[in-house]
């Protein structure tokens, strides 16, 4: 099962894309879903029609369209925790619309939706799931939120749990307001469970992320910061399409757009280096439809396979060097001043800028001393040597 994930700065031509991508694919045998997780759901203009939400739809022989319906989904997963809320509110004094408003959570159709996409990429129905994702800074913080979740459901939610079973009674007679019951803290773990599922799905060797941009400078920064991000929270960038270069012409204001873009794209492919770089040409008219569509990226993917397996190293790997360990974590474009390491326990803390990434040791390493960690080449190299104590007192 091949998951290709399509995201970009909005408006760059993301969507045509991957739809573009998974009619390509179809087109050669397979059986290719393109969904949107975009709550534009822009997808079904692009292919001239009206899919019914939540309902993949059979376009032609193997091409099946989908736009996500998270309505059903929110309902189960998160119908519990928020029916607490408002009794919780309710009891505060709140008003009940206002409550209705308060409980609703953020970005909780985002979430959802990569459920579905779980789901799809499980079922076993298709060769491969096309994702037409949401523009990049809303997905780089989708992506970032299994790890979040973790991190919490695994150090803090585990005494908390305790301390509400131990004190329910007694706070909820002191104070009036109900405490959370075992359904409702189940249906935390539950949707904890789900995203744990999507990362390893996304993140699985079958998997990766294609960026799209257009040669300007403003989106070629985004797609930098993205690739470093996405390289941060493990995630396997194959590609980046560059759309809507402007054909060579006499006039010198098209000249001009050209000259303009030769640069862009140059350091386009410097920066991406060894990721490929494929080129989408400017058509004479919007790309609506199947046969549209095709075209696109029949002339964007050349000879290049559109589906093929990434054949990338893992972003995160540890090796063993003499006496010593070598972690290795990519994060390209990113220099050694950019980036700060922290040991907390068993986990290392890896920041890029504002994000931040919690890694989980691996058990050999947890016995181990830092010492010291470099950037080359766009990898962070973190070394480890191991604790003569801690080897002692096993």
């Amino acid at each position: 099962m091949r998951v290709v994930l399509f995201t970009g700065k909005g408006g760059v031509g993301k969507t045509t894309l991957a739809a573009g991508t998974a009619a390509l694919a179809a087109e050669r045998g397979l059986r290719a879903l393109v969904l949107s997780t975009d709550a534009a759901h822009s997808l079904g203009d692009a292919l001239g029609l009206e899919p019914e939400p939540g309902v993949p739809v059979q376009v032609s022989d193997g091409l099946f369209v989908e736009h996500v319906d998270t309505r059903r989904r929110l309902d189960s997963a998160w119908g519990g925790i928020q029916d607490y809320l408002l009794t919780v509110m309710d009891a505060a004094g709140v008003d009940p619309l206002e409550a209705e408003e308060l409980t609703v959570l953020p970005g909780a159709e985002e979430v959802l939706a990569l459920m579905e996409v779980r789901d799809r990429v499980r079922s076993g129905h298709y060769d491969v799931v096309v994702v037409d994702c949401a523009p990049t800074a809303e997905t780089l913080r989708l992506l970032a939120l299994p790890d979040a979740l973790t991190w919490y459901m695994d150090r803090i939610w585990p005494t908390e749990r305790r301390v509400i079973r131990a004190l329910r009674p007694v706070l909820s007679k002191a104070t009036g307001v109900p405490m959370p019951g075992d359904p409702v803290l189940d249906a935390l773990e539950t949707l904890h469970a789900e995203l744990t599922d999507v990362r390893e799905v996304l993140t699985d060797e079958h998997a990766s992320v294609r960026l799209v941009l257009t040669p300007e400078s403003v989106v070629v920064a985004e797609s930098r910061r993205a690739l470093t991000l996405l390289s941060l929270y493990g995630y396997r960038v194959d590609a980046a399409l560059v759309n809507r270069l402007v054909p060579e012409g006499d006039d010198p204001w098209l000249r001009a757009w050209v000259a303009s873009q030769r640069v862009r794209l140059a350091e386009v492919e410097a920066d991406l280096d060894p990721v490929p770089v494929l080129r989408v040409p400017y058509r004479a008219g919007e790309p609506v439809g199947r046969a549209d569509l095709l075209a696109l990226a029949a002339e964007a993917y050349g000879d290049v396979d559109p589906v093929a397996p990434p054949r990338l190293p893992p972003p995160l790997d540890v090796r063993r060097d003499g006496d010593r360990y070598l972690l290795r974590l990519a994060l390209p474009l990113v220099a050694r001043g950019e980036v700060d390491l922290a040991r907390r326990g068993d986990e290392l803390l890896v920041s890029v800028g504002p994000h931040r990434r919690a890694l989980a040791l691996p058990s050999a390493l947890r016995r181990c001393h830092l010492r010291g960690a470099s950037v080359e080449d766009g990898v962070l190299t973190v070394r480890f040597v191991p604790d003569p104590e801690a080897r002692r007192s096993t």
